[in-house]
């Protein structure tokens, strides 16, 4: 059998990563395609697991509409299918990469498998466009790799065969796993040692990302006011890595610069942004991922949007969805800071296991 990986954002790299580590583990070949849907923040993550692309499709412009991205990627996609024939594509996720990846490999007659699989909020407007994407990438793909109980329930109910589903955990534990273990044994770079030298770690670290399309405009406005207010908090220091989209930098440095303890800073490489996040106190994000990751750092995150697929982050009280109610952020915040840590979170997203289970369903089932 001849595989197909392909990803073009830098979450999907990570996500993407320790699958394609086990596959060469277990010396199964595959072909690596990146579209480069994200340029910079994916070869960061390409670099730091040593994974070269087979394929570099290069598509990113700056504020290309997704109209045009999509038709970049099914063009290019094509292209590569007819030069060369493969029997299944793994994409991953909710991008518009995966969506139309998927649909140029089910035009070419190709099979699907999709990793992080059957998550919905069953809303096509929050996350824009993300829910969509996966929803159309589900009911075109061939298997599905869910990562918790309630993603294969929510295939099940859309009428997915049962054998065609497999619960994994979510990779992006493995790929954290696989970074921690770095930093432990010494791992550092330049990017690490400058916030070491830079920001008072002894206080309380608040850490924010932001980058949803649904928040641009007023609702990165509203969370920034509400970073703002929680600034004049005694003992916090809040690091902001801020986004490259022009629609997130325009507004937060008009309202964050020049603020002693906000430190706005370039968006970091991923090791460092882990290393980062394992210092934090506290997480204000929009980000699936961190959703995802920070329980098994054991620190709270508040979701700033109005849905969440991740439902069982809420569940475990891991993650609290907070929208981007200025008031709404602050209060959680000033509840959440205000109580000890006594409890131990458990990670509903999984052990860090999830790789080897999809690389061995692939090879036990897939394989003639």
């Amino acid at each position: 059998m001849k595989l197909l990986i392909c990803f073009g954002t830098r979450p999907e790299a990570i996500k993407m990563a320790p699958v394609c580590l086990e596959l060469a583990k277990q010396n199964i070949p595959f072909k690596l395609c990146v579209t480069a849907q994200h340029r910079e923040m994916l070869d960061q993550v390409l670099h730091f697991f040593s994974l070269t692309p087979d394929f570099d499709l290069n598509i990113m412009q700056p504020n290309q509409s997704l109209n045009v991205l999509s038709s970049k990627i099914l063009l290019e996609m094509d292209a590569i299918f007819k030069k060369e024939s493969f029997d299944m594509v793994l994409v991953h996720g909710d991008t518009t990469t995966s969506a139309l990846v998927a649909l140029a490999a089910f035009h070419c007659h190709i099979k699907v498998a999709h990793i992080e699989a059957g998550l919905r909020t069953y809303n096509k407007q929050s996350p824009f466009p993300e829910e969509l994407n996966r929803q159309l990438t589900g009911r075109i793909s061939d298997y599905h790799f869910a990562p918790t109980q309630q993603a294969k329930n929510n295939l099940l109910n859309e009428g997915v065969n049962e054998n065609k589903v497999v619960v994994t955990g979510n990779s992006v534990i493995d790929a954290l796993k696989i970074t921690l273990e770095k930093i432990k044994h010494g791992y550092t770079n330049t990017f690490i040692e400058n916030l070491k030298s830079n920001i008072n770690f002894k206080n309380n670290i608040i850490l924010v990302t932001g980058h949803r399309r649904e928040s641009f405009g007023v609702g990165f406005e509203n969370v920034c006011e509400a970073i703002l207010e929680i600034s004049k908090q005694k003992g916090v220091e809040i690091v902001y890595p801020v986004h490259l989209n022009p629609n997130v930098q325009g507004v937060v440095y008009e309202k964050l610069s020049n603020v002693e303890n906000i430190h706005l800073i370039p968006p970091l490489n991923y090791p460092s942004f882990v290393w980062l996040m394992s210092q934090s106190n506290l997480i204000i994000s929009d980000s699936g991922g961190i959703q995802e990751e920070a329980p098994s750092l054991n620190i709270p995150v508040l979701v700033t949007r109005n849905t969440t697929e991740r439902e069982e982050g809420i569940k475990a009280q891991c993650s609290f969805l907070v929208g981007t109610d200025t008031k709404k952020i602050i209060d959680t915040v000033k509840q959440i800071m205000g109580k000890s840590k006594t409890k131990k979170l458990s990670n509903p997203y999984g052990s860090g296991d999830a790789a080897i289970k999809i690389v061995n369903y692939i090879k036990n089932n897939l394989f003639d």
